[in-house]
């Protein structure tokens, strides 16, 4: 589709009150899914965070990356279990998840971002003891409970004019390396770092009356409203989680927590400067 240049510059127009909004401030984008394995979508996704970045919004990064651990465990012959939607972590298998997260996906974001114009430095939870971790339960292996976030290393990336990149690992003080889910991890930095918004990519609308209709999507939801939507099981599921990480976010200091589409071209500018939005906008309300 062709745009004009009056369509342009009216588009630019209607997007300076958010720029002013959010100029300085931080804003932390939770991504993984389809998302991060559709080559097309992980540009547009990056391409998205380098615009914001240079407006003046401190945007922080926070990716996992579950499909592409499950398919080097699959190589190495390596079984993948899951309880309670968690995968089963043992010591080899945290090994390859600190290589994946740590290695090859969060430097592939950083080598992205950087060959659209932007400025960015990967991380991991485990670089300078940013998520300090303790084992969620000992089925479970090396999946870790956040104990503590250091935001130090964070802040002082963004201080910098750079994009903190940060993989879900984490650590605590004996050298053990951990795998943090990533919505829990992305609820926690945002909470920590008193962020203006967190946007969580996932690849379905948002919260929705009815699954299968697209256009019965709550667009705002108070966090006082969630344990009812869960209660009717509105909320099911694999969706129960993600808005409990929204809830914590919002009553950990997050002003604004959306989930959105991720898999939708530019969701994040859709959801940030525009009137309208694409998801479900979590707040504390009264």
């Amino acid at each position: 589709m062709k745009i004009s240049n009056a369509d342009r510059a009216r588009i630019l127009v209607h997007a300076l009150p958010y720029i002013q909004q959010y100029n300085g401030k931080i804003v932390v984008v939770k991504y993984g899914g389809n998302a991060m394995i559709n080559d097309d979508l992980k540009d547009s996704v990056m391409r998205d965070i380098v615009l914001m970045s240079l407006v003046g919004i401190k945007v922080v990064l926070v990716h996992g990356g579950g499909p592409e651990i499950t398919n080097l465990l699959q190589k190495i012959g390596k079984k993948t279990e899951f309880v309670d939607g968690l995968r089963v972590t043992d010591e080899e298998t945290a090994q390859v998840v600190q290589m994946i997260l740590a290695g090859k996906i969060n430097k592939n974001l950083v080598n992205l971002i950087q060959a659209r114009g932007g400025k960015a430095i990967g991380l991991s939870g485990a670089d300078g003891h940013m998520i300090l971790a303790e084992k969620k339960d000992e089925r479970l292996g090396y999946v870790g409970d956040i104990t503590q976030v250091n935001t130090q290393i964070i802040l002082d990336v963004l201080e910098k004019g750079y994009i903190p990149v940060i993989s879900t690992v984490g650590c605590d003080k004996q050298g053990n390396v951990y795998n943090i889910n990533a919505d829990t991890a992305s609820a926690k930095i945002a909470g920590e770092l008193q962020a203006e918004s967190l946007i969580s990519m996932t690849d379905i609308s948002g919260i929705l009356k009815d699954k299968d209709d697209k256009d019965t999507l709550i667009s705002s939801v108070n966090i006082s409203e969630a344990k009812k939507l869960i209660e009717e099981g509105i909320v099911a599921g694999g969706m129960i989680p993600k808005v409990e990480c929204c809830v914590n976010a919002i009553n950990w200091g997050v002003k604004k927590v959306f989930i959105i589409d991720g898999t939708i071209p530019h969701a994040i500018l859709m959801e940030t400067l525009t009137d309208e939005g694409i998801g479900t906008m979590f707040t504390k309300g009264e």
